[in-house]
């Protein structure tokens, strides 16, 4: 595969092979007028702005996901189902430009998972949505590859049986 084609079809794959064949280069003392080094590391953070915008829509994916499977509220549950839309069309989006990502979802899939989860329980806290029971199970929930770059949603919870306020 030439390096233009290479470029068009999987730009992190790309970025990836011009960082080892530039810091092959600096080695080797070719071209010494310029910096190989530096060059070398911008293009790597270009493939690497590409795996934290990946791990950024994983995230937001699972923690509206958390919040639709652990929230009683029904009124915010349409806004986070579109935010999921969105962000699976965005992943799709970067895995159109970069296949080479998809080999990346199931790890930053784990690695996104503790964060996602921080921001629900600190989300639904704020709606006096949380007790040590949903924490648990919100720290307790997975999900599959599949489940978050595919069509799934979950099921809509239950309503919890709140005591009905009493007038004081």
């Amino acid at each position: 595969m030439s390096d233009q084609t290479l470029y068009d079809e999987d730009f992190v794959a790309w970025s990836q092979q011009q960082v080892d064949a530039l810091r092959l280069a600096a080695r080797s003392g070719s071209n010494p007028l310029l910096d190989w080094e530096n060059l070398a590391e911008e293009i790597e953070g270009l493939g690497i702005s590409q795996r934290s915008a990946l791990g950024s829509q994983i995230k937001r994916i699972i923690h509206h996901l958390l919040k639709l499977q652990h929230s009683p509220a029904r009124n915010p549950q349409r806004g986070w189902q579109n935010s999921i839309i969105d962000a699976r069309d965005e992943i799709e989006d970067l895995l159109d430009r970069s296949p080479s990502l998809r080999r990346e979802i199931a790890a930053e899939i784990v690695r996104q998972a503790p964060r996602a989860a921080r921001l629900a329980i600190r989300n639904l806290g704020k709606r006096a949505e949380v007790d040590p029971a949903i924490v648990g199970r919100i720290g307790a929930t997975t999900y599959t590859e599949d489940q978050i770059v595919g069509d799934w949603f979950p099921p809509e919870p239950k309503p919890s049986k709140q005591p009905s306020p009493s007038a004081e």
